[in-house]
């Protein structure tokens, strides 16, 4: 049995309770494929499964770092590989669940992770930039063409990234990917969730307007005062705006909050707004993906409903 079975699809869309109900049926366990999920203690803010959700049914790669920690795809991909062998000798199809489109094409199709962060040289790059803007694109450009195709003028993040990997191992981004870039090697089967655009934004806001609720300003006050008291620890060097988990949707915003540059209905304004458009984003980056197979549960808001729809199309599929 080689065969790995993945749901995606965006945020807020129903893919917990669908997948928790598809491996009761399959008797197997979950795999998670959220970028966020990971933190431990972020459990509001990134819709975590529920602890009796994760009673119901095993999940795996879920609260597996701390919140001042940093975590790469490289890691994720690495973390999961004996979790596939674990659960496939025990002759169970693993089920990946989530809306990370980067952790799942670093598993379908394979991520090359390149040399670790370095912040000082990071700095000096921003700082370069700063003096003359669209200078690192042009210093990319001339290190590497191939890469540079790939990246847009604007995305500093990426372009800091590529030069990274450059002056800290003499060899080019794209010639390095090509080289060690791997998929994994197992048969992906995915499923893709999919719902009305109006109805998946309603969604979006009454589970934003949920949270709040359920306590994320408590959540994030508690986050941040962990981030900041591990930030102190030179084992963790990195500051509060560089930790990924205070960048998540949710945590940013409110942190504005209770720092009180925003209100607090201005928060939750650009929670729901980032949320969308991280929908839509993750929408974008999902239809550029190869043998998806859809499901559209417009209309549909209980798992129960929408799982025999669900489940009959993996039956197909697994024949």
């Amino acid at each position: 049995m080689n065969k790995v079975l993945i749901l995606l699809g965006p945020t807020c869309v129903g893919k917990t309770g669908i997948a928790i109900r598809l491996a009761q049926a399959l008797k197997t366990e979950i795999i998670s494929a959220d970028s966020m999920q990971i933190f431990r203690h972020m459990d509001i803010g990134t819709a975590k499964p529920s602890r009796e959700e994760q009673t119901m049914v095993k999940h795996h790669m879920i609260d597996v770092v701390d919140p001042w920690e940093s975590y790469s795809t490289g890691k994720y991909v690495q973390a999961v590989i004996p979790v596939i062998k674990g659960l496939q000798k025990k002759e169970k199809i693993p089920i990946v669940v989530g809306g990370t489109g980067l952790y799942i094409k670093a598993m379908t199709r394979g991520i090359f992770s390149g040399p670790s962060a370095d912040w000082d040289l990071r700095e000096e790059l921003l700082a370069m930039e700063k003096v003359e803007k669209g200078s690192l694109y042009a210093y990319l450009k001339d290190l590497d063409p191939v890469a540079s195709e790939k990246i847009t003028p604007n995305d500093t993040r990426r372009i800091i990234r590529a030069l990274e990997v450059i002056l800290k191992s003499n060899s080019t981004m794209s010639g390095m990917q090509i080289k060690y870039t791997r998929p994994l090697p197992y048969e992906f089967i995915k499923i893709g969730l999919t719902r009305d655009r109006k109805e998946l934004y309603r969604l979006i806001e009454d589970r934003v307007d949920a949270m709040i609720d359920k306590g994320l300003i408590h959540e994030v006050k508690n986050v941040i005062d962990m981030v900041k008291k591990n930030c102190e620890n030179p084992s963790f060097p990195l500051p509060l705006t560089r930790c990924p988990s205070m960048q998540a949707i949710g945590y940013k915003e409110t942190a504005q909050y209770v720092s009180g540059e925003i209100t607090l209905d201005e928060a939750i304004h650009l929670i729901k707004r980032g949320t969308k458009r991280y929908a839509k984003r993750q929408f974008t980056w999902f239809r550029k993906e190869e043998k998806i197979h859809w499901v559209d549960i417009t209309g549909m808001h209980d798992s129960e409903e929408a799982f025999p729809r669900v489940y009959d199309m993996a039956k197909n599929l697994f024949r």
